[in-house]
């Protein structure tokens, strides 16, 4: 156990106080502990797993995670889709994040998430990998992001769009990018590697490598070289 949070005591700066040190690896230690009971039923997994109170892993025989995953309490992952959740190395789920390829209660099975090393999906986050959504390594996703792979159809209007299907759309968010809060990223976008998205921005269309972009739609309002 002390060689699993060898990389976490690390992170400590020398300004932490040694009370609040031990505090804080006091509760990993509990989410360390309940990480050893979930990670029996996972596909896979590489290394460390620490999960908070009130987690909900749905399907967990789909979910393959690398070296030191942590999903934070009250996270919902459902992991029922065709290519499966698959997490990088030292990966974070936030405090009440979604991952939802699939509806709890039936209906269509989505294609899943495959997300790199070093990144995080920030709190409150929303992300709906009915179709595929890639996420690249050191991706930096804020608290309340929503990510869609797919769009309802509703040409017919003598129909109810509840009955017209959904269409899914490849989502790709490549390395080193940060999505800032309260963002929206539509079906059928990529976000070019090194890329900034202002928050609130709601993303339509490609945005290039190494772009700056913000509003709503999305515009590229300057370029980070």
């Amino acid at each position: 156990m002390s060689n699993a949070f060898k990389h976490i005591q690390e992170r400590f700066e020398g300004d932490w106080r040694a009370a609040d040190k031990r505090n804080t690896l006091a509760r990993l230690a509990i989410f360390y502990i309940r990480g050893l009971y979930h990670r029996i039923f996972f596909k896979h997994a590489s290394g460390m797993v620490l999960v908070g109170k009130n987690v909900s892993i749905r399907y967990a025989k789909y979910l393959t995670t690398g070296n030191d995953f942590i999903i934070e309490d009250g996270v919902e992952l459902n992991c029922l889709s065709t290519q499966g959740i698959k997490l990088g190395n030292r990966v974070t789920i936030g405090k009440n994040a979604i991952i939802r390829p699939s509806n709890i209660y039936g209906g269509a099975i989505g294609e899943g998430l495959t997300m790199g090393d070093n990144s995080n999906i920030g709190p409150l986050a929303y992300i709906g990998c009915s179709g595929h959504i890639e996420i690249g390594n050191n991706v930096m996703i804020s608290p309340r992001v929503s990510i869609y792979a797919e769009n309802h159809e509703f040409a017919d209007a003598n129909k109810l769009m509840k009955e017209q299907g959904v269409t899914k759309q490849f989502v790709k968010i490549e390395d080193d990018c940060w999505i800032a809060s309260n963002c929206i990223i539509l079906a059928g976008v990529t976000i070019g590697k090194g890329s900034v998205i202002a928050a609130g921005s709601v993303v339509t269309k490609d945005i290039p490598s190494y772009s700056i972009a913000a509003g709503v739609p999305a515009t590229v309002i300057k370029s980070r070289k």
